[in-house]
């Protein structure tokens, strides 16, 4: 064997690096300097079992190799990774958005455009002046990361003009969108979008000035962000002085998670504005929406509430300053906040200062509001509901409502469906995260990970204020710092070694991890094979670690007692081939859970009373005592 040295001297304050590569016949040794490595050395220090590595977690370790590991670790060292940071985002595979950064701009354009298959751009000024004729955003931005798009001065004075946005971004995982000045004193024509950012994991989309001054230009939201989850959308100064521009939402938002909206000056100052809200924020998980200045002064004004946050859970719904000085408006809310589960409504100066024939009326409407300061004259109140959450869910069953709308079929499941032989439906266990890496332990113990150094970490990634990495990190942050339910043990970690750390500390030095082996079942009815009880069975405890969305690989990991952990060959129904290997967990103790978690939901049970199971999903795991 002939065996090669080449040295690489790096210098770096005070200290050298030496990188070596050894060939031999056709295979390289393992550079004992670079972040894989120190993992390697790491796990084998502290888990005290010769079970092999599961790849599915060593591949997630840092790709720094020895040169570039010591120099972003300096670089980390000096508080300057900010100056650098396209450049570790690159090496180190981490998830940055570069939002001041310019997309392609396309420009002003006088005739029909028609953008099939198209992402990522920037129209400023684009169809502005524009007499009649249609743009077309069909498919847009489909399936992409972190589509980013501009629409500045879009449509504005244009007469007759249509604007057709079908199935735009969607399947996304971060989508910002901005509107600026868009359709402003445009006359007639028309504004579609359709099937707009649907099923996107962190929607940014943001309405400024949006049919200010404009004439009965129309627009309509349908199945708007449908499927999302834990986004925002703000329209601000929404038909602002606008002439009869009606704007209708229709299945806006619905079974959404977390989802937060918000209207700021919308249709103030407007004449005869005609807004419609059907079937917003159905069936949603704790939905967010925020009404201030809206309708403000306006003359003649039309808005109804129908169907609006129905069979939802929970949610929390503020109104401020709605219609106030208003002449001659009138407001329709019918079946309006019939949640599944409670949920929080405040009206405040609700009508107040309005004059003339203004009229208020609310049908069927749920629980919980509160309302301050709100115009009594001219209000009615026809099929109030005030009584408990379980008359709601009788008169929901009552009518037909389908309580676990907004949970995904086969997400929970009973315990006693993990039997050889029974066929259940299996959800989407896809992972729709963005490929990232762990951080080296180095890099990662000298950056802030808190809502309290927020500017810092704003700094270092680039985030701006009210920007999508801005809410990324918030996100993630907020979760992490949640006090731990009763009984829970939880820590966020950003390295292999922190998991490691966990997860001996719970569970002892003699630990195993699992995931379910890849994605085949989902979405779809599959058959249990055989079934194996982790632990012979028996009643354990676990770790389980779950992804947080993060500009590097962060795992929301927690520890639950009184768990039972499966592995199950997973069947094609028709072949009765395996497809898959699974690992579920089912947790016995669920009284310290939330009445209007999703699992009693979708099971039709309350907190203690019925044991919850679940798969592992895509690049989720579960740590347990090796047996």
């Amino acid at each position: 064997m002939r065996i090669l040295f080449f040295f690489l001297y790096l210098s770096l304050s005070s200290f050298i690096v030496v990188q070596v590569f050894c060939t031999g016949t056709n295979k390289a040794k393992e550079n004992p300097f670079t972040a894989k490595a120190s993992l390697i050395r790491y796990w084998n220090k502290h888990i005290s079992n010769n079970l092999p590595k599961p790849p599915f977690l060593i591949s997630k370790a840092s790709p720094l190799n020895a040169i570039d590991l010591a120099k972003l670790t300096k670089l980390a060292n000096l508080n300057s990774l900010s100056s650098h940071i396209e450049s570790f985002c690159s090496l180190a595979n981490l998830f940055c958005l570069f939002e001041d950064s310019e997309p392609d701009v396309v420009g002003k354009r006088n005739q029909d455009a028609d953008f099939a298959v198209y992402s990522s751009k920037s129209f400023s000024g684009y169809g502005m002046s524009r007499l009649g004729g249609v743009d077309s955003f069909k498919n847009y931005s489909d399936g992409l990361n972190t589509p980013s798009e501009s629409f500045k001065k879009y449509s504005r004075e244009s007469n007759g003009h249509r604007e057709e946005f079908t199935s735009y971004a969607k399947d996304a995982n971060v989508a910002t969108d901005n509107f600026t000045n868009y359709g402003s004193s445009a006359t007639g024509g028309s504004g579609e979008f359709n099937n707009y950012q649907e099923r996107v994991n962190v929607p940014n989309l943001r309405f400024t000035t949006y049919d200010s001054d404009g004439n009965n230009h129309k627009l309509s939201f349908s199945s708007y962000s449908s499927e999302t989850n834990s986004g925002s959308e703000a329209f601000i100064s929404y038909g602002k002085n606008g002439n009869a521009v009606p704007a209708e939402f229709t299945s806006y938002s619905d079974n959404a998670n977390t989802i937060g909206s918000s209207f700021t000056g919308y249709g103030e100052l407007g004449n005869a504005p005609n807004d419609s809200f059907k079937a917003y924020g159905d069936s949603g998980n704790n939905p967010h929406n925020n009404f201030k200045g809206y309708g403000l002064a306006a003359n003649s004004g039309f808005n109804s509430f129908t169907s609006y946050r129905d069979s939802a859970n929970v949610g929390d719904d503020s109104f401020q300053s709605y219609a106030r000085n208003s002449n001659s408006g009138k407001v329709n809310f019918a079946n309006y906040g019939k949640t599944f589960n409670v949920g929080n409504d405040t009206f405040k100066e609700y009508g107040k200062g309005s004059t003339g024939s203004t009229t208020l009326g609310f049908k069927i409407y749920g629980l919980n509001p509160s309302f301050k300061d709100y115009a009594k004259k001219g209000v009615t109140f026809a099929g109030y509901t005030n009584s408990s959450s379980k008359a709601i869910l009788a008169s929901s069953r009552i009518s037909g409502i389908s309580v676990n709308k907004w949970v995904e079929p086969g997400k929970f499941f009973r315990e006693s469906m993990l039997k050889q032989g029974n066929i259940m439906v299996m959800p989407d266990i896809g992972d729709k995260m963005p490929k990232r890496s762990f951080l080296p332990r180095g890099i990662l113990s000298k950056l802030p990970f808190s809502t309290s150094r927020l500017s810092e970490l704003r700094e270092i990634f680039g985030a701006t204020e009210n920007s999508s990495m801005e809410s990324v990190l918030i996100n993630a942050l907020m979760e992490c710092e949640r006090p731990p339910s009763q009984g829970e043990t939880k820590w966020c970690v950003g390295s292999v070694e922190d998991m490691i750390d966990f997860a001996t500390l719970v569970l002892g030095h003699n630990v195993t991890v699992r995931t379910t082996r890849n994605v085949k079942g989902s979405k779809q009815e599959i058959m249990i094979g055989k079934v194996k009880g982790i632990n012979g069975g028996e009643v354990t405890k676990s770790v389980s670690c779950h992804q947080s969305l993060y500009p590097y690989l962060v795992y929301y990991c927690h520890s639950v007692p009184k768990v039972r952990v499966y592995e199950a060959e997973i069947l094609d129904v028709k072949s009765q081939s395996k497809i898959n290997h699974g690992v579920a967990i089912c947790h016995l103790d669920t009284s310290a859970w939330s009445p209007s978690h999703g699992a009693f939901v979708a099971l039709g049970s309350s907190p203690g009373r019925i044991e919850v199971c679940h798969w592992i999903f895509e690049n989720d795991m579960t740590w347990t005592i090796a047996e």
